[in-house]
C-alpha cells in the first residue's frame, strides 16, 4: 500500500513537468522560422547597396586572374594553385561564375553572400533541433546566429564568401551525420557526410575541425568511444591533416605566417592566446567596439596591456563556473567545446596576418555558445523566470539587430571601413594606407596624400606607402615629388620592380628615353614576369622604330597577363604600322572586349579602319571614343582626316579646329592647306 502510494505521488509530480516541457518546447507556430529568415533578409538587404570593400575584395575579385579564365583549363588551374596565401578553390569557382555572367557588379556578389547566410540560418535551425530535440532551442540559436553583429563581416565582405560557403557545407555535413546516427549507420549518409566535408574543406580549410566535432556529437548523443568510432572518423582526420598541410604551405608561400617570437616572449604568447579566447566570449554578449581589424598590441618592448593579463583569471572563473554547475553540465560542456573546437584553428597558435582576433572567425563557433543559451532558456520551468529570460532575449535581439543594421553601413566601401578602423586604432598606419589607396582610386588625390603622410609619420619604414604616395604625386602632375618617393621606396626595398618601372614612366614623360629604358630593364630583371614593364618597354621600342623588339615585348606582356587590354591595344597599333591589318583588328577587338569603356581602344580601332579605307566605320569608332573622352585632340585630328578622305571638308575643318584649340599643333597645317 505504501509502495503504491509512493508510486502515485511520483507520477503526479512528473506529469505537470512533462506537460510544461511539451507546451514550452514544441508549441511554436510554423511561421516563426520563416519570419526569422524574412527579418534577417530585411536587415541584410542594406548590404546590397554596398560596394567592394577593403583590400581583399580587390585581390580576390577585382584583380583575380583566376576568375577571368572561364574554361576547363581555368577551372583546373583554380584547383591546382594557391592564390594569395590561400587554397579555397570552390570559393574561387563561385567567383568565376559570377564574373562570367555579371562582371564586376558588387550587388550580385553581395546577394549570393546574403542568400548563403539565410541558408545557413535555416541549417542552424535544423541542426540544433536535431541535437536538442527542441524547437525553442533551434529558434533561439538560429535567431542569434542570423542577427549577431559579429557575423556582419562574414556576410557583408564579399571576400568572405569562403566563410558563408564553407559553413553551408559544414552544417550540411553535420546534418547528414545526424541522419547517419538516426538511420542505424546507413552507408549513404556516411558517404554524404564525407563528400560534404570535402566540399567544405575546398571552400575554406577552417573546416578541418569537423572530425573532432563529430566525436563530440557522438559523446553528446551517448555513443561510447571505442575503436570502431575512431576508425569511422579516420578518413575525416586524414582529410583534415591533408588540408592542414596544404593551408600551411599556402600561407608560407605568401609569407603570411608571422614569427611572434620576434615581438613577444613565450609567456606573453600565452596571454595573447587567453586574450583572444576571452575576446570572442565577451563579444558574444557585448559586441561593442567592432572593427575589421583587431591588431596585435604594440608594446614597444614594454608590458602587454592590463586586459591581456586579466584574460587568464577571467577564463579560470568561467571554467570554475562550468565545473560547479552539475545540473546543466552536459549542455555547458557541449556548447563550450563546440565553441572551442571550431574556433581553435583561428586562435593564432600558428600566427597569420596582423590581427590577434577577427570577427568573421565567430561565424560557426558562436553556434556552440548560442546553443548553450538556447538550452538554458528551454530548461526553465518557472513561468516568472521564463518571462525574465525571454525579456532579456528580446532586448538582446533588438540591440543586436540595431547594431547589425549600423555595422552594415560601415562596410559600404573601403573608405568608410578604413575611417571606422582609424577611429578605433588612430596609431596604426595600415588603415591610413588603405584609405589613402581607396581615395586615390576615387579621385580624391589630396585626401590620399594626407593619409599617406599620416601613414609615413606613424611608420616611416614601409616602402609601399612611399610608392603609393609617388603614384598620387604623379597623378597630380608633381613628377619631382613622385621621383623622390619612388627612390625612397627603392632605398627601403632595393628589389622594388614596380618602383623602377614607374621611375621609367616619369623618365619617358620628361623625354629622357635612355634612362627610361635603363629603368624598364631593371624592373624586368628584378621581376621577369612583369607584364606592365614589358608593355612600357615595348612602346619605347615602337617609338624608336624597332618593330621586332617591340613585338617581342608585347607578346611577353600578353603571355604574362592574358587580360592586359593596353598591351593588345599597343600590339594592334604596331601591327597596323607593319600593315598586318587583320592581326591588328583581332588584337584591338580583344582589347575592347577586355576594356569596353577604354576611349583609346576605340581610337586605335578607328585608325585601323581608316587605314583600310573604311572611313565611315572609323568615324563611328572616333565618335564613341570622344563620347568617353571628349578632350582628346588626337581623336578630333584623326576624325578630321576621315572626313577629309570622304570629301567632307566642312566637318574635317571643324574637327581640326577643335583639335587645334585642344593643343594639337599638327591640325594648324591641315587647316592652312585644305580649309582656306
Amino acid at each position: 500500500m505504501a509502495g503504491k502510494q509512493k508510486k502515485k505521488i511520483s507520477a503526479s509530480n512528473q506529469k505537470p513537468k512533462q506537460i510544461l516541457n511539451k507546451e514550452f518546447s514544441f508549441d511554436i507556430p510554423r511561421w516563426v522560422l520563416p519570419a526569422i529568415l524574412i527579418f534577417t533578409a530585411l536587415i541584410y538587404s542594406k548590404v546590397l547597396f554596398n560596394d567592394f570593400a577593403w583590400g581583399d575584395d580587390e585581390i580576390y575579385i577585382q584583380k583575380n586572374p583566376f576568375i577571368r579564365d572561364f574554361s576547363l583549363n581555368g577551372i583546373k588551374t583554380i584547383f591546382s594553385s594557391f592564390y594569395f596565401s590561400n587554397y579555397n578553390p570552390l570559393t574561387t569557382l563561385s567567383y568565376l561564375f559570377e564574373f562570367k555572367f555579371f562582371g564586376l557588379n558588387p550587388l550580385l556578389y553581395h546577394l549570393w553572400n546574403v542568400l548563403l547566410h539565410l541558408l545557413n540560418t535555416w541549417l542552424v535551425f535544423k541542426l540544433t533541433e536535431k541535437l536538442s530535440g527542441k524547437k525553442i532551442t533551434a529558434l533561439i540559436v538560429s535567431l542569434l546566429f542570423a542577427i549577431h553583429p559579429m557575423h556582419v563581416e562574414s556576410v557583408a565582405w564579399i571576400s568572405e564568401r569562403k566563410d558563408v560557403l564553407y559553413t553551408s557545407f559544414y552544417l550540411l555535413s553535420l546534418l547528414f551525420y545526424m541522419r547517419y546516427l538516426e538511420s542505424g549507420k546507413k552507408i549513404k549518409n556516411y558517404i554524404g557526410t564525407l563528400l560534404l566535408f570535402i566540399c567544405s574543406l575546398l571552400s575554406k580549410p577552417a573546416a578541418v575541425t569537423l572530425p573532432v566535432l563529430l566525436i563530440l556529437i557522438d559523446l553528446y548523443k551517448g555513443r561510447k568511444l571505442n575503436t570502431k568510432i575512431f576508425l569511422e572518423k579516420l578518413p575525416f582526420f586524414l582529410l583534415s591533416l591533408l588540408f592542414g598541410i596544404l593551408t600551411i604551405m599556402a600561407q608560407k608561400s605568401g609569407g603570411s605566417i608571422k614569427n611572434l617570437s620576434a615581438s613577444f616572449s613565450s609567456i606573453e604568447r600565452i596571454f595573447l592566446f587567453t586574450y583572444s579566447v576571452s575576446f570572442y566570449i565577451i563579444k558574444a554578449i557585448a559586441p561593442f567596439r567592432l572593427s575589421v581589424m583587431h591588431y596585435f598590441p604594440d608594446t614597444h618592448g614594454g608590458a602587454l596591456p592590463f586586459l591581456y593579463y586579466a584574460s587568464l583569471p577571467f577564463l579560470a572563473i568561467i571554467l570554475w563556473l562550468v565545473i560547479k554547475r552539475n545540473s546543466f553540465r552536459k549542455e555547458i560542456v557541449f556548447g563550450v567545446l563546440f565553441f572551442l573546437i571550431t574556433i581553435s584553428v583561428m586562435l593564432q597558435i600558428i600566427p597569420v596576418g596582423n590581427a590577434i582576433a577577427s570577427e568573421r572567425y565567430t561565424y560557426v563557433p558562436y553556434i556552440g555558445l548560442f546553443y548553450l543559451a538556447g538550452q538554458w532558456i528551454a530548461a526553465i520551468e518557472k513561468k516568472q523566470k521564463r518571462n525574465i529570460a525571454f525579456t532579456l532575449l528580446s532586448l538582446f535581439v533588438i540591440l543586436f539587430s540595431y547594431q547589425t543594421w549600423n555595422r552594415i553601413s560601415e562596410w559600404k566601401n573601403t573608405e568608410t571601413l578604413c575611417t571606422e578602423v582609424i577611429q578605433k586604432y588612430p596609431k596604426n598606419y595600415e588603415s591610413y594606407f588603405s584609405r589613402g589607396s581607396a581615395r586615390g582610386r576615387n579621385g580624391n588625390l589630396e585626401g590620399a596624400l594626407q593619409d599617406f603622410d599620416n601613414a609615413i609619420m606613424l611608420k616611416p619604414e614601409i616602402p609601399e606607402v612611399y610608392y603609393n604616395r609617388g603614384l598620387t604625386y604623379k597623378k597630380l602632375g608633381k613628377n619631382e615629388s613622385a621621383m623622390l618617393d619612388y627612390n625612397m621606396a627603392i632605398k627601403l626595398k632595393p628589389d622594388y620592380a614596380e618602383a623602377y618601372n614607374n621611375i621609367g614612366m616619369v623618365n619617358y614623360e620628361s623625354g629622357d628615353l635612355k634612362s627610361a629604358m635603363v629603368n624598364y630593364n631593371k624592373a624586368i630583371s628584378l621581376k621577369p614576369d612583369f607584364a606592365v614593364a614589358y608593355n612600357n618597354r615595348g612602346w619605347l621600342y615602337y617609338e624608336a622604330g624597332d618593330s621586332i623588339s617591340a613585338m617581342l615585348d608585347y607578346n611577353k606582356a600578353i603571355l604574362q597577363k592574358p587580360d592586359f587590354a593596353l598591351a593588345y591595344n599597343n600590339r594592334a597599333t604596331l601591327k597596323e604600322k607593319i600593315s598586318d591589318f587583320d592581326g591588328a583588328m583581332k588584337d584591338i577587338n580583344t582589347a575592347i572586349t577586355l576594356a569596353n569603356k577604354d576611349a583609346g581602344a576605340y581610337h586605335t580601332r578607328g585608325n585601323i579602319k581608316a587605314m583600310q579605307k573604311n572611313y565611315n566605320g572609323a568615324i563611328d569608332d572616333f565618335n564613341y571614343s570622344l563620347s568617353l573622352n571628349p578632350n582628346d585632340n588626337s581623336v578630333y585630328y584623326d576624325r578630321g582626316m576621315s572626313y577629309f578622305y570622304l570629301n567632307d571638308k566642312t566637318n574635317a575643318g571643324k574637327d581640326w579646329d577643335k583639335a587645334l584649340k585642344l593643343g594639337n599643333k599638327a591640325a594648324s597645317e591641315m587647316i592652312r592647306q585644305y580649309c582656306r
